[in-house]
C-alpha cells in the first residue's frame, strides 16, 4: 500500500494534466441544410404617386375669386366648381386676347381629334390582345401552350387595358379643353354676343377625385395658363422605385412585388408596370455617384386595403427577380471563401469537416446549394478563425 498510494497520486496528476491539455471541443453553433422555396428579391425604397394627375390652369385672363376648396375636398367631374374668373378689364375682350382665344380653340380641337384615332388604335390593340388570350387559353386547356405563354398574354391583355383607360382619359381630358376653349371664346365675344351671364366664368372639375394642392387660394389677377389647383384620384396609385441600374437589368415588367413597411399591418402586392429607358445619376450617402432607373409597379390589392395610403408616401419594395418552389438551400452565414470556391464546415462525428461547394443564386440569407451538401447535413453557422477542418465542435 505504502507504494501503491504514490503511483496512484502519480497516475492521478498525469491524468490530470493530459485531461487540461487534451483539445476540448469548441462552442459553435449550428444550422442545417434543407429543401424549400427560395426568392431573390431587389429590395429599394419607392414612393407612391397618382397616375393621373391634373393641373387646372385659366383659361383666359381675369380676376380669381378666392378659391374655397382645401385640399383633400372631393369634386365631382362636370359638377363641382373648382374655381370662377370675372372680367377684370377691357383687355379680357381685346382683339388680340379675341384672336388667341380663337387659336386655343383650334389647337384644343386639333388635339380632341387626335385623341380619337388614339382611343381607336388603344381599342383595336385590347380587343387583339384579348382575343389572343382566349385563343392561347384554348390551347392551354388542350395542352397545346405552356404556362408561360399564358402568362405573357394576360400580361399583355393588362399592359392594353391600361393603355386603352389612358386614351380614354387622354379623349376626356382633350374634349373637355376643348370645350373649355369654346365657351371661353362665347364669354370674350363683345357687343352682347356673351352668354346671359357675362359677369364670371366657372371652371368645373374634369374629374372624379379629390384636390392635391390649391396653387392659387387668394384672389386675384391671373392669366391664361396660370395654375390654378391640383386634382387627382388617390385610389389609382402607382410606385416609383428607385433602383441600381445594375439590379433593373434583372428586373423583368410582371415581376412581383412586395410593398413592406408602409404604414400597415399587412404587405401590400404589386406588379412591375415599366422599368423606364432612361437612367440618372445620383450621389448616394456615402458621396459615391451611382447609376439609377426608376421602375414603375401597379397595386394588385383593391384600394380598399390601402385607404390610408397617399400621394407621395414611402414604402419598401422587395421586387422578386427569381424563386423556385423546391432547392436545396443552405444559410449565407455558414459561407466563406476558400480560394476560388465556396466552402463550409461541416458537422461530422462532432468534428468539423472543411467541405468545399458549388453555389447558384444568394438572396444575403440563403444560398442555392447545386453540389457538395446533401439535404439534412448540419453546418457551422459564423465559424470563427478558431474552427479548423477536424477540430472537436459542440453546441453552444
Amino acid at each position: 500500500m505504502k507504494r501503491a498510494l504514490p503511483i496512484a497520486v502519480g497516475v492521478i496528476v498525469v491524468a490530470a494534466i493530459v485531461y487540461a491539455l487534451w483539445p476540448k471541443p469548441i462552442p459553435v453553433d449550428f444550422d442545417s441544410v434543407a429543401r424549400g422555396p427560395m426568392e431573390v428579391t431587389v429590395d429599394e425604397e419607392g414612393k407612391t404617386r397618382i397616375k393621373e394627375r391634373y393641373v387646372v390652369s385659366a383659361p383666359l385672363a381675369g380676376r380669381l375669386r378666392r378659391i374655397a376648396l382645401k385640399a383633400g375636398d372631393r369634386v365631382e367631374a362636370g359638377k363641382t366648381v373648382v374655381a370662377v374668373i370675372e372680367p377684370s378689364d377691357p383687355a379680357l375682350l381685346d382683339v388680340r386676347s379675341l384672336a388667341e382665344t380663337a387659336a386655343r380653340v383650334k389647337s384644343a380641337e386639333a388635339s380632341a381629334g387626335q385623341a380619337a384615332p388614339n382611343l381607336e388604335r388603344a381599342k383595336t390593340a385590347l380587343e387583339f390582345a384579348q382575343s389572343d388570350h382566349r385563343r392561347v387559353r384554348q390551347l392551354r386547356e388542350r395542352g397545346g401552350s405552356t404556362q408561360q405563354e399564358e402568362e405573357n398574354v394576360e400580361m399583355l391583355v393588362r399592359t392594353r387595358t391600361e393603355e386603352f383607360k389612358a386614351a380614354q382619359f387622354s379623349e376626356q381630358i382633350a374634349n373637355y379643353e376643348f370645350e373649355l376653349a369654346k365657351a371661353a371664346l362665347v364669354r370674350s365675344k363683345p357687343d352682347g354676343e356673351a352668354s346671359s351671364d357675362p359677369t364670371n366664368f366657372e371652371i368645373r372639375s374634369p374629374i372624379d377625385g379629390r384636390v392635391l394642392r390649391v396653387i392659387e387660394e387668394s384672389a386675384g389677377v391671373v392669366t391664361p395658363g396660370n395654375e390654378l389647383i391640383t386634382l387627382g384620384d388617390p385610389r389609382d396609385l402607382e410606385v416609383e422605385i428607385d433602383v441600381l441600374s445594375s439590379d433593373s437589368v434583372a428586373v423583368k415588367p410582371g415581376a412581383s412585388v412586395r410593398f413592406e413597411h408602409w404604414g400597415g399591418e399587412q404587405p401590400l402586392l404589386g406588379n412591375v408596370r415599366l422599368i423606364e429607358p432612361a437612367g440618372f445619376t445620383k450621389i448616394s450617402a456615402l458621396g459615391v455617384e451611382e447609376q439609377r432607373v426608376w421602375v414603375l409597379a401597379d397595386f394588385v390589392d383593391p384600394p380598399t386595403k390601402r385607404e390610408a395610403l397617399g400621394d407621395g408616401y414611402r414604402v419598401e419594395a422587395r421586387i422578386v427577380v427569381w424563386q423556385r418552389d423546391d432547392v436545396l438551400k443552405v444559410p449565407a452565414s455558414a459561407l466563406f471563401r476558400q480560394g476560388d470556391d465556396w466552402a463550409v464546415f461541416r458537422d461530422v462525428d462532432g468534428r468539423a469537416q472543411l467541405t468545399r461547394i458549388k453555389v447558384g443564386r444568394n438572396n444575403g440569407i440563403e444560398a442555392e446549394v447545386l453540389d457538395g451538401l446533401a439535404d439534412g447535413d448540419v453546418v457551422i453557422a459564423h465559424p470563427s478563425d478558431k474552427v479548423v477542418d477536424g477540430i472537436g465542435i459542440r453546441q453552444r
